[in-house]
């Protein structure tokens, strides 16, 4: 099984400040994620000036201002989304970004590997044309999304393949619920079985609850790609800050899900190697009740079921019922094969 994409998301927490982004990578990198994404857009190309706020963004930030005038101070240049991915390239982990708006996506282009489309551009179909028709991968999630809204998106992105493959670009989709944060009874966590059966795509989860659980659970029910807000403090100004993990929330959720991978394991039912000791302590064998003389055949009332499980196992009791011992055998000597004359 491939290892679980990770994506620790910094989106707009560096707050418009190029240093905070680059302690945000150090942030990531420390916690071991695979990948730390930001938001690349232009405010005006994105919302209009009558845009209103989420009630969440109200809540963390007031009302004084409207959603463009808030997003405005959360912008970076593209020149520093350049200067983010040198410096993700210094530090080994994957600089992703997700551009909102045409100009953007143009030029995260040559910075990126793949695209990850928000849950709000998923009924934009002329958008998800222009980022398929690039033809790299795709991780696309599905917050407020029926089921055919998903499959719609995701026909719209395989009619502009470039290849005659509908596989390529590669397309991944996320479960996601789009609530800041995100109450335990909203997350509907088999949603990840029910997107992997109706389109037969790999499967991650987008997680905006609070702490570390959902997403460790949504690794143990097979997702391959998980993504989670995370910011250096949640005190700090900013509409996602409140529902993001802290650093040392991030590092517990990535060692977690990675102890779930190897907690996973390959479905094969069988003892491993490491209960072999436990296995001979805790089973039992067939041994003497009483002491048995040399040449004596086995009757059943010679025998008990006693530990340890180094001997012949009490599954094969109705077997060795008439054959013929070969040694004497002390009371609760365990029982050999090679103790007897004759297998039947």
């Amino acid at each position: 099984m491939d290892n679980i994409f990770i994506i620790a998301e910094a989106g707009v927490n560096h707050n418009g400040d190029l240093d905070l982004a680059y302690e945000l990578i150090d942030a990531a990198v420390n916690a071991k994620a695979d990948a730390v994404k930001f938001q690349t857009f232009k405010a005006e190309l994105v919302m209009s000036r009558f845009a209103k706020k989420a009630t969440y963004q109200k809540e963390n930030l007031g009302t004084n201002e409207s959603q463009l005038e808030m997003v405005k101070k959360l912008e970076l240049k593209f020149d520093d989304f350049r200067k983010l991915k040198d410096y993700c390239d210094t530090k080994n982990i994957q600089f992703l970004t997700t551009p909102f708006d045409y100009e953007s996506a143009d030029f995260v282009d040559d910075l990126i590997n793949l695209f990850k489309i928000p849950s709000g551009e998923i009924t934009n179909f002329p958008f998800l044309k222009h980022l398929a028709r690039k033809g790299k991968p795709i991780i696309l999630s599905t917050g407020m999304c029926n089921l055919g809204e998903v499959e719609n998106a995701i026909n719209t992105i395989k009619s502009c393949s470039p290849s005659i493959d509908a596989q390529h670009p590669p397309l991944t989709l996320l479960h996601c619920t789009s609530n800041y944060p995100t109450s335990y009874d909203d997350v509907n966590l088999t949603v990840i079985n029910t997107l992997r059966s109706a389109f037969g795509l790999p499967v991650g989860y987008s997680d905006h609850t609070m702490g570390i659980c959902v997403p460790i659970a949504a690794a143990a029910m097979g997702a391959t790609v998980i993504e989670k807000h995370f910011t250096l403090d949640r005190t700090m100004e900013g509409p996602d800050q409140k529902a993001s993990l802290e650093p040392d929330e991030l590092s517990a959720m990535v060692v977690s899900i990675r102890n779930i991978e190897l907690a996973m394991g390959d479905g094969i039912k069988q003892s491993v190697i490491r209960e072999n000791e436990i296995k001979q302590v805790a089973r039992r064998s067939i041994v003497a009740a009483s002491e048995i003389e040399n040449s004596s055949i086995i009757t059943e009332d010679m025998l008990a079921i006693k530990r340890p499980g180094n001997g012949i196992g009490p599954e094969h009791l109705s077997h060795i019922i008439g054959m013929t011992i070969r040694h004497n055998k002390a009371l609760d000597e365990v029982l050999q094969w090679q103790d007897f004359k004759q297998h039947e």
